[in-house]
């Protein structure tokens, strides 16, 4: 019997004030920040409740107020202990580096409207399209990458006590560069 389910996106942030605009993904050389890892990087939230700051330091206002553990963000530049960081939405701004994990995770196809039961992406069994379908994903579902071979991402999803695993085209997901190897 062939299982395919609609997983679906529990809340993943709410604005601390003003309201967010989106922009495209966009991959430059890499660099090197001040911790030695390279920049830009991806990484997800370690806690289930982050504060996104205008600055590096608590001293500066909230921005946005992150309510979802492993949801992945961009770190874009490095000061001392805090990172800048850009999320699925383009939104950026300070997080100190302590509830950030090197995990890697990703969501799918935020870009796309949620609410159109056109935009699902499938989810796998095997790293081919027209493979059999594990499930039907919504845009905005978040799930860890367990690899990527540059063109198909293993992803893991849960999904209410059960856990799926499949492959996803890595052209539907944000949280993994366009041609990136992730092992």
């Amino acid at each position: 019997m062939r299982l395919v389910l609609a997983v679906a996106l529990a809340l993943t942030m709410v604005p601390a004030s003003g309201s967010g605009t989106a922009s495209a993904q966009t991959t430059s050389s890499v660099s090197r920040g001040p911790s030695g890892l390279p920049l830009p990087r991806f990484v997800s939230l370690k806690a289930e409740r982050v504060n996104m700051r205008v600055g590096p330091g608590k001293q500066y206002a909230v921005a946005w107020r992150y309510v979802k553990t492993g949801l992945p963000l961009e770190v874009i530049q490095e000061y001392d202990n805090w990172r800048r960081v850009r999320d699925s939405e383009g939104d950026t701004g300070w997080i100190h580096g302590s509830l950030l994990s090197g995990a890697r995770t990703a969501i799918a196809t935020p870009w796309r409207n949620a609410r159109d039961a056109r935009n699902v992406i499938t989810l796998y069994a095997e790293s081919r399209a027209g493979a059999e379908a594990v499930a039907k994903l919504q845009p905005g579902v978040v799930g860890k990458i367990e690899r990527c071979d540059g063109a198909w991402c293993k992803l893991e999803v849960r999904h209410r006590d059960r856990t799926l695993s499949g492959f996803v085209a890595q052209a539907d997901l944000w949280g993994a560069y366009p041609d990136e190897i992730i092992e």
